[in-house]
């Protein structure tokens, strides 16, 4: 997995699939007597702008943060849920909040924060509140807090005297200062940072720059204290300055060609092509004269994964000096840089331990490596070990295993892991990572996303910004205060029916069980990606209803193929649990015989010699839907079949390959040369084809004048029914 920017994209390589056994979390709830203010808290809130959800009669927000205990309330209407919020101006690191309850109290409430008044997280949790007092400890920072109501004691409203925030407003955390050096010896290496030890928790940064604020308080709360880019450019000091405030540190990448692996990256002569190699140096230089000096930088990272990469534009001895000379011009960059910025070590990143050579053998000057490594991450001190390496290492992506390491289903694309597997995927990386004691330097585990796609539901923590087990496990591992946090629901043993028959455009069957570990009411998407049948990567929403005990029956796309099919169940609380499986979407059965099946058939044309061909015209009334006749890439052509008699002709269905017929005739026949046309159309879109004609003849036609792709007209089945 990689990020140039703007872009996430896979690539095959061969890992090993490993999963652990994780744990879900669960929220608490302290509960004291009268508020008795520690000497660091500050109220916060009093005086601040305070809304609510309603307000009965003149009892307005503003009164519970007035100050006056018992002269002045804010009450609600008496329904629920309900909820008042005050807007503390900026962000805080928030320790209490004190709720003095008229006679009309919530039961049941929560306590959230938000950065922006839109996005909360529950930092508390009541479910037996009994009204007078509450003073509950939180932890946790936010510019909005609010008390969420979701049951009254009584049958009134939620009514409160006076509702207190209690924090810290100097939430800024400056990055420790100093020069940043890899010291030590031979398997006893340390990073530091101004003199002091420096273990990278990290995670690699998908949000825009401009959402960097949005984003990073909460990247902060997790235990982090790293992001990872892939690009350095003009547009990065915003996200600097913004990891400066949130007092974390940036691995500064850049991006060299072939970046990412296979099947993507462009190529570059590293062993001819001095311009380019000259333009990307003199490049990199600017860069790091520009951010040398500030407070977030943490180091330089120089390409992402080309060693590996250039086995798609290379092979052979060709591919051995080019990746010879790809790793001296990293070398060339590694010296550049330090002649520059002698105060911040430089990496570079690929995807396999066997780049590992070429680095030790072309490239003395770096000061460490860095891999991305995810199913695989647990052999990577094996390998370092058995190569006899020399300096140590960084994991620049890591994490659950990617779609390149896992065992195809039934459908044959790859078996995607569960929540639960995924969770347990990151918990197990850090173990291996903090497991090669003086030699791994930390990690930036993959992958801090919002995106919400195929690749964004399989790598994201927060696809759609709804955190998922994932997110959760990484804040275990990094030591962030999970104090308080409400966690996904979880979703097991999801299953398809039929897996590999689901007839378009009919429904098919999806269960999942389905709990949440705090119980909250849970709803429900089910969403469809083409990603195998159309290349497609975005989510859509299926149709789909509810048939009860966690069984929904789901419409099957239209298109032929295998689909992914995606439950999502959300908690009302931000967290979202989703479990996927493939479908394979075929033709619907027709009623009635196929009286062209196995009869006589001939065609204007057909391809003998091309991938699967030679593609006859009897392939396409053979029964056999992997078999297809193809024509020539031309206008006109025809396909027709002799039915041996006269024959009542009720319905036909045509199963289109990719190369399909957009205007075509339908045309019968008594003696296969005089033809009556019973169907035409000039909108044809491929897949597969209804009709419903009334026709008695023994010969029917296709009659294709106009093809909807660059190639020749195919068709799997030609089926004629009675």
């Amino acid at each position: 997995m990689f990020r140039p920017p703007s872009v996430m994209t896979g690539r095959p390589r061969a890992a090993a699939l490993l999963l652990t056994v994780g744990a879900v979390m669960a929220s608490s709830l302290t509960l004291v007597g009268a508020p008795s203010a520690a000497a660091a808290d500050t109220l916060l809130s009093q005086g601040r702008p305070a809304t609510a959800s309603t307000q009965e009669g003149g009892f307005t927000a503003s009164a519970a943060v007035d100050g006056d205990l018992t002269g002045t309330r804010w009450a609600s209407e008496w329904r629920d849920p309900q909820w008042i919020q005050v807007d503390l101006g900026r962000q805080a690191n928030l320790s209490r909040a004190v709720l003095t309850w008229e006679a009309a109290y919530g039961k049941a409430y929560t306590i959230q924060a938000s950065d922006n008044g839109t996005d909360w997280r529950t930092l508390k949790t009541v479910t037996q509140g009994d009204g007078g007092t509450d003073d509950l400890a939180l932890s946790g920072s936010g510019r909005y807090v609010r008390m969420l109501g979701t049951e009254r004691a009584g049958g009134y409203g939620y009514s409160l005297w006076e509702f207190q925030v209690y924090g810290d407003t100097d939430t800024t955390t400056p990055p420790p200062g100093g020069a940043v050096k890899v010291t030590g010896s031979q398997g006893a290496w340390q990073l530091q940072v101004g003199g002091q030890p420096y273990t990278v928790k990290g995670l690699t940064w998908g949000p825009s720059v401009a959402d960097a604020p949005k984003y990073l308080p909460d990247v902060r709360s997790m235990g982090v204290n790293t992001i990872r880019t892939w690009g350095t450019d003009g547009s990065t000091k915003p996200l600097l300055d913004s990891a400066q405030a949130n007092g974390l540190r940036i691995v500064n990448g850049f991006w060299l060609q072939p970046g990412g692996g296979p099947g993507s990256g462009g190529c570059a002569n590293y062993v001819t092509d001095t311009t380019y190699k000259n333009t990307m140096l003199t490049e990199i230089a600017k860069w790091v004269d520009a951010y040398k000096s500030h407070p977030a930088t943490l180091m330089w990272n120089v390409g992402n994964e080309s060693v590996l990469g250039l086995q798609n534009c290379y092979s052979g001895t060709e591919l051995e000096a080019q990746r010879n000379a790809y790793t001296s011009f990293v070398n060339d960059v590694a010296k550049k840089i330090h002649t520059i910025d002698p105060d911040h070590p430089v990496t570079s990143t690929d995807a396999w331990t066997g780049a590992w050579p070429y680095y030790k053998r072309n490239a003395p000057d770096l000061d460490l490596y860095s891999m991305n490594s995810y199913g695989d991450i647990c052999n990577v001190q094996k390998d370092w070990v058995a190569g006899g390496y020399t300096k140590p290492y960084l994991i620049t992506e890591g994490g659950p295993a990617g779609e390149w390491e896992v065992p195809d289903d039934v459908n044959g694309v790859p078996d995607e892991p569960t929540d639960v597997a995924k969770a347990e995927g990151y918990t197990k990386a850090w173990d291996c990572v903090t497991g090669h004691r003086g030699v791994a330097l930390g990690a930036t585990l993959f992958h801090y996303g919002t995106e919400y796609d195929f690749g964004g539901v399989w790598f994201n923590l927060l696809p759609g910004d709804k955190k998922r087990l994932s997110y959760y496990a990484v804040k275990k591992a990094y030591g962030g205060n999970t104090a308080g946090d409400n966690t996904p629901p979880v979703i097991t043993n999801m299953a398809v029916s039929p897996a590999s028959a689901a007839p378009a455009g009919r429904e098919f069957t999806v269960r999942a069980d389905v709990r949440d570990p705090e119980g909250d009411p849970l709803t429900y998407k089910i969403l469809l990606s083409g990603n195998y049948a159309t290349g497609d990567k975005g989510l859509v929403e299926a149709k789909w209803r509810s048939t009860g005990n966690g069984t929904f029956a789901v419409t099957a796309p239209e298109k032929l193929g295998v689909w992914k099919v995606y439950v999502q169940a959300e908690d009302g609380r931000g967290n979202a649990g989703i479990e996927t499986k493939s479908v394979k979407v075929v033709p619907p059965p027709v009623a009635g015989t196929n009286v062209a099946l196995n009869k006589p058939t001939t065609a204007s044309s057909y391809q003998k010699e091309y991938g699967d061909c030679p593609c006859a015209p009897g392939r396409a009334t053979d029964g056999n839907t992997a078999t297809r006749w193809a024509s020539d890439w031309s206008d006109p052509q025809w396909i027709q079949v002799d039915l041996g008699a006269r024959t009542d002709i009720r319905r036909l269905q045509l199963h289109w390959d990719p190369a399909y017929a957009k205007s075509y005739e339908v045309q019968v026949s008594d003696d296969g040369t005089t033809w009556r046309s019973v169907y035409s159309t000039t909108t044809g879109n491929g897949d597969v084809d209804a009709l419903e004609v009334a026709a008695t003849a023994r010969h029917v036609r296709l009659h294709l004048t106009a093809r909807g792709t660059g190639w020749g007209y195919s068709l799997h089945d030609f089926g004629v029914y009675s």
